[in-house]
């Protein structure tokens, strides 16, 4: 993320430590100032290319591994409107057993507790679904329908989805992504320095990469 962060502006507070004087300030990364991918760009799926994370695989894995540079993991992120690493990208498998256990907290609860029941795929004679695969239902979930004129009823079709299966294919949904593709990352980067520009006419602003808080203490 050193790309990314050494594009943010800055932004200086009023020092709040022991041995500051008045007019002393701090300079920080302005954190707030957030790059996102503009939204005519985000909105088109020509631009972007379907991708499967793999393994434990990293934001800085996946931008190497397509951009050539693991500073891009930025754009990973930004390409999936990603904001909390921690919750939105892929646990790698250690820590997902952590999380599981800790969540579900005795393997026999984990792995045949069963967190609720789904539907499986119902057709009639001419292949036209009546009930799709993955719809929540109840434990003695059942069918009636007309096949060629004749009542069907189909009894016991729903499956049982255990507390593992649940959060296994949550995690595996994480895994297939978007990525902007190679020869639009110039129009992305050019994109992000304009949006990290600050513009004039707040009291605060000091330059198009500074700006600095009000000091109420030197008006006291």
């Amino acid at each position: 993320m050193s790309n990314y962060f050494s594009r943010l502006p800055d932004f200086e507070y009023v020092s709040r430590l022991p041995d500051a004087k008045i007019s002393d300030y701090i300079r920080v990364k302005n954190l707030f100032k957030k790059g996102t991918l503009r939204e005519d760009i985000f909105q088109e799926l020509a631009f972007f290319t379907k991708y499967n994370i793999k393994g434990n695989d990293r934001p800085d894995n996946v931008a190497f591994e397509v951009y050539g540079k693991s500073n891009f993991d930025w754009l990973v992120l930004a390409s999936n409107n990603i904001i909390n690493v921690q919750t939105e990208w892929p646990l790698s498998q250690r820590d997902f057993d952590r999380f599981m256990l800790e969540k579900y907290s005795t393997y026999d609860n984990l792995f045949n507790g069963v967190h609720h029941y789904e539907t499986t795929e119902v057709k009639n004679s001419k292949g036209v679904t009546i009930v799709p695969a993955g719809l929540k239902c109840e434990s003695d979930y059942s069918v009636s329908f007309y096949d060629n004129t004749l009542q069907t009823t189909l009894n016991s079709t729903a499956k049982t989805v255990t507390n593992y299966q649940y959060e296994e294919d949550l995690e595996n949904k994480k895994r297939n992504i978007f990525l902007l593709k190679p020869q639009y990352v110039n129009v992305a980067i050019d994109d992000l320095e304009e949006m990290m520009v600050y513009e004039k006419g707040s009291t605060q602003y000091k330059s198009e990469t500074l700006k600095r808080a009000d000091n109420i203490r030197l008006y006291e």
